[in-house]
This record gives structure tokens, C-alpha cells and sequence, in this order.
């Protein structure tokens, strides 16, 4: 596999970034390079697996050989259920699959080196205070924002009716987070008020006012304009934005 030299994280702190950057690889997986990870999931080819690596850079790659292997081992064979039900629940079941071997893998570290009662907790807190796998695949912890901002945020009735969002097809597909004029300062205040605990469809990382944004016209999952390599000036021009996943889809048999 090209994971790169051998790193044993041996600190919760370093255990944790260890944890991120397999976690984002993974996401990138099957989110932004899920056409790429689709088709290199063949059935007619043997057990393969997904890793995820602290680079951020993933791989599908057949099972480690040596018994025990070094790490644990993602799920077997993800390949095989691959066109036997639909795409979005294929990645799902991936998805959670890749939730369990994140967390095993985090806890291997922790108890090869000997992490205590206290380490352990914290190492589960940080990593409990990202949104799972599933959850940014599903677009899951999206809808629980939301369910949550709709409480809290009497405000949201008056963002919805923001015409910069509006009056222009490509205007609403994005979020222009940098006023213009001092009139539209409340209303981005308000924005990022309501925002603030979006999560990027992409890196699963939380919304930020100084970040560009663009939403799925499909799926309505958001993400920063990096990830999916989309430009203010670009999105201007975007009548209808779909994310890659989304343009991606096609009819599976």
C-alpha cells in the first residue's frame, strides 16, 4: 500500500490528528472522488478494502498479508455488495464499516501505548465532537443542525427570505460570506449565526464566515468552494450547481 513510512502516534493528541487524516481521506473517498473509488470497487476482482491514511489520501488495496496484521484491518470485500443494492446505500454501508475501523484503529494506538482511563475519555471526546463518516456521507449530521438551528434560531425565517439568496439562481447556490456594504453586515451576522454549525459535505469541517461556501442544488448538502474547486467567480456563472457526487450518479442496474 502507499500509505508512507510506519507512524505510531503515541500522544491522544497525535493519536487524534492520526484520526483526522484517515478520516479525511476516507470522506474524500466517498464524497468528492466517489466516481474514482466506484469504479476501482469492481465485484470481478478480489477482496478488497478501503484505507484511509493520516496524508488524507485514501486507497483501495487488497487485505495486509502478515498475521496479525500491523493495524486492524478496514471491512473485507467491500467490492462485492457494490452492485447488488443502490449507490447511496452501498456508500452508507461503506461508511459505517469506515466509522468502525477509525475507531479501532484509534484505540489500538491507545492501548498499545498505554493510555489510561483519562486519555482514553479524551481521546473519545475529540473524537465524538466530529460528525461520523455516516453522518457526513447520509448528510445525517446536516439535517441535525438543522433540527437544532430551527429551535435555537428565531431568526431563520428572516435569512430564508434574504434576497441576496433569492433573486438569482447562482446566488443562492452559494454563500457569499464577505459583505459587500455595510447594509448586508447584519445580514451575514445572521448568516453565521444560523451556519455556524453547517458541516462541509466534503472534509466534514465546520462553516466559517470567512470561507467561501456553495450548496448542492440536488442534495442541498454544502461545501467550501476549496474542496470541491469552485471560485466566487466561477459560481457566479453556475445557473444550477451539483456537487460531485451528485453529477457523478448514474442508473445502476
Amino acid at each position: 500500500m502507499d500509505g508512507g513510512a510506519p507512524y505510531n502516534p503515541r500522544t491522544v493528541e497525535e493519536v487524534f490528528r492520526d484520526f483526522k487524516g484517515r478520516r479525511a481521506g476516507l470522506i474524500k473517498a466517498l464524497t468528492t472522488d466517489v466516481e474514482e473509488f466506484y469504479q476501482q470497487c469492481d465485484p470481478e476482482k478480489e477482496n478488497l478494502c478501503l484505507y484511509g491514511f493520516p496524508s488524507e489520501q485514501w486507497e483501495v488495496n487488497l487485505p495486509a498479508e502478515e498475521v496479525p496484521p500491523e493495524l486492524p484491518e478496514p471491512a473485507l470485500g467491500i467490492n462485492f455488495a457494490r452492485d447488488g443494492m443502490q449507490e447511496k446505500d452501498w456508500l452508507s454501508l461503506v461508511a459505517v464499516h469506515s466509522d468502525v475501523w477509525l475507531l479501532s484503529v484509534a484505540f489500538y494506538f491507545g492501548a498499545r501505548f498505554g493510555f489510561d482511563k483519562t486519555d482514553r475519555k479524551r481521546l473519545f471526546d475529540m473524537i465524538n465532537d466530529l460528525p461520523t463518516i455516516f453522518e457526513v456521507v447520509t448528510g445525517t449530521a446536516k439535517k441535525q443542525v438543522k433540527d437544532k438551528s430551527s429551535v435555537s434560531n428565531h431568526s431563520s425565517n428572516k435569512s430564508k427570505s434574504n434576497p441576496k439568496r433569492s433573486s438569482e439562481p447562482q446566488i443562492k447556490s452559494t454563500k457569499a460570506v464577505q459583505s459587500k456594504d455595510e447594509d448586508e453586515e447584519g445580514l451575514d451576522e445572521e448568516d453565521e449565526e444560523e451556519h455556524g454549525e453547517t458541516l462541509c459535505g466534503a472534509c466534514g469541517e465546520n462553516y466559517a464566515s470567512d470561507e467561501f461556501w456553495i450548496c448542492c442544488d440536488i442534495c442541498e448538502k454544502w461545501f467550501h468552494g476549496k474542496c470541491v474547486k469552485i471560485t466566487p467567480a466561477r459560481a457566479e456563472h453556475i445557473k444550477q450547481y451539483k456537487c460531485p457526487s451528485c453529477s457523478n450518479k448514474r442508473i445502476r442496474p
